[in-house]
C-alpha cells in the first residue's frame, strides 16, 4: 500500500514539474489530470494551434526501464479514445492535434529531474484520425 501512495506522490511531483517545463518552452495549459469515464489525460496543452495531448511517467530510477517504454499500446488506445472525446466536447475537432510523452527520471538525493520531451511520440490508436 505505501509502495502505490509513494508512487502517487512522485507522478504528482512529475507532473507539477513537467507543467514548468512545458511553460517555459511557451506551452499554455489547458487542463491537468483530465478525467472522464474512460480514464485520465495527464497534461493537455496548446503548442501555438496544436492542441497536445502529454501523458507524463516519472521514476526514480531506470531499473525497469526508461519511464517512457511504460506507454505501450493500451495506454496509447486510452488516451487516443480520452482525446477524441475532449477534442469533441470542445468543439476542436478541426483543430490540429497530436500525444506528447514527457519521460522523467528523479532519483531520491537529486533536487532537479532528468526530463525528457518526446513530441508526436505515437500516432491514434484505433480508428480515430489526427492531423498535426
Amino acid at each position: 500500500m505505501a509502495g502505490k501512495w509513494f508512487g502517487k506522490l512522485l507522478g504528482d511531483k512529475g507532473e507539477r514539474a513537467a507543467v514548468r517545463f512545458l511553460k517555459r518552452q511557451g506551452y499554455s495549459i489547458l487542463a491537468k489530470q483530465y478525467r472522464t469515464d474512460l480514464g485520465e489525460i495527464d497534461i493537455i496543452a496548446l503548442d501555438r494551434e496544436t492542441v497536445v495531448f502529454i501523458e507524463v511517467k516519472t521514476r526514480q530510477n531506470d531499473l525497469k526501464g526508461q519511464p517512457f517504454e511504460a506507454v505501450a499500446r493500451q495506454k496509447q488506445s486510452q488516451l487516443t479514445r480520452l482525446a477524441s472525446s475532449f477534442l469533441k466536447n470542445h468543439q476542436l475537432l478541426n483543430s490540429p492535434a497530436r500525444f506528447d510523452v514527457i519521460s522523467i527520471l528523479w532519483p531520491v538525493q537529486k533536487s532537479a529531474p532528468e526530463i525528457q520531451h518526446f513530441q508526436n511520440a505515437f500516432a491514434p490508436a484505433g480508428e480515430f484520425q489526427f492531423f498535426t
